[in-house]
């Protein structure tokens, strides 16, 4: 399915809650929507499936517009936060509903095969009211699948679930969607899950649409400031400095070596993903001595809170690193591996990939 929206915008009252856009979905491919909450991913999703009008601009499917077509005359699968499940039925029959309508027949070997993916199988039997809230999540999500549309619409369905069955069911939902035959829109907070699903990424914020590209594309060159705080989990740090002959000046004349391109505004930002800031030097490194202020042990990294003389600096460490509060620590970077933004914010230079 080729999906278009068309200068689409919404309004609700005197709110905006989708500012005007333009977005062309590619057909058979998974696009994340990624954004904090009330990014507008989910007004997005509504207007998408026809749940939602936009207030302007037009919705294309296949080239036919069907702005305004309500969702039941569509084909789309829908799994929301807020799963909804038949209570009357018994998970195998929430789960086969949707191949019994299409007339198959056979359909036991695939509400199994499903189940097993999603780690319900040992609830077939049972009714929704009996199962917890994530088991009733992957049961909505079964049968988003097995109903085999040619759009499916993902908002944020692993959310209610725990850490350890979120990451198995991730992978599981990269392979069927990479085998399958739909065009799937995920929403989710987490950057990292974009990583992960790959295929292409659409970053909005307050409403606004701001890059949409291929997955590892936007997240290696992210068009602005805002695009690189979206894409970053700790969010990136950003050190404002000045333009020189040689580079960018940060603050107690710290200087970053890097090419910029033809002469504009003196006033620049540097922007450094946690996980390019180290403890151990490299050659040609950029020291940034100071104190520890927090150190936070997540899973098998070591978040490095550091007060510095350019600012508050959050450095992401491989393993489990103990640091004492106030310890003086010296973070370093490499100028290969910096952004720099320009006054409005924009991109001027990514970092070299692989440095």
């Amino acid at each position: 399915m080729q999906l278009m929206l068309e200068r689409i915008e919404q309004q609700v009252g005197a709110q905006t809650h989708l500012y005007p856009m333009d977005l062309a979905l590619q057909p058979g491919a998974v696009t994340v929507l990624l954004g904090a909450t009330q990014a507008g991913k989910t007004s997005l999703m509504r207007v998408m499936a026809g749940l939602d009008a936009p207030s302007k601009g037009r919705v294309r499917v296949d080239g036919r517009d069907v702005t305004g077509t309500p969702v039941r005359q569509r084909n789309v699968a829908m799994v929301y936060q807020q799963f909804i499940n038949y209570p009357s039925m018994r998970v195998y029959d929430n789960i086969a509903s949707p191949m019994k309508l299409r007339g198959e027949i056979n359909v036991a070997p695939q509400v199994q095969a499903l189940a097993e993916k999603l780690h319900i199988d040992p609830f077939l039997q049972r009714y929704p009211a009996e199962l917890s809230g994530g088991q009733q999540q992957r049961v909505a999500l079964a049968r988003a699948l097995a109903k085999k549309a040619p759009l499916m619409l993902l908002d944020e369905p692993l959310v209610n679930l725990d850490y350890k069955l979120r990451e198995e069911l991730r992978e599981e939902l990269t392979h069927l969607f990479a085998t399958g035959d739909s065009t799937v829109v995920y929403a989710t907070t987490e950057p990292t899950e974009a990583l992960l699903l790959g295929g292409y990424t659409a970053v909005m914020d307050a409403g606004e649409l701001l890059q949409y590209g291929p997955t590892a594309e936007v997240f290696h060159r992210p068009k602005s400031i805002r695009v690189a705080r979206a894409f970053s989990d700790p969010p990136m740090n950003l050190v404002a400095g000045e333009a020189t002959t040689i580079g960018v000046q940060l603050p107690a004349n710290v200087q970053v070596s890097v090419p910029l391109p033809a002469p504009g505004s003196s006033k620049l930002t540097i922007g450094v993903r946690a996980s390019a800031l180290r403890v151990h030097p490299r050659e040609g490194d950029v020291a940034l001595p100071g104190k520890v202020e927090l150190a936070e042990i997540s899973g098998s990294d070591t978040f490095v809170h550091v007060d510095t003389a350019v600012g508050e600096l959050v450095a992401q460490l491989t393993g489990v690193h103990y640091f004492d509060l106030g310890a003086s620590v010296t973070l370093y970077m490499h100028p290969t591996q910096v952004y720099v933004f320009d006054e409005a914010g924009q991109l001027l230079v990514a970092p070299t990939r692989g440095a």
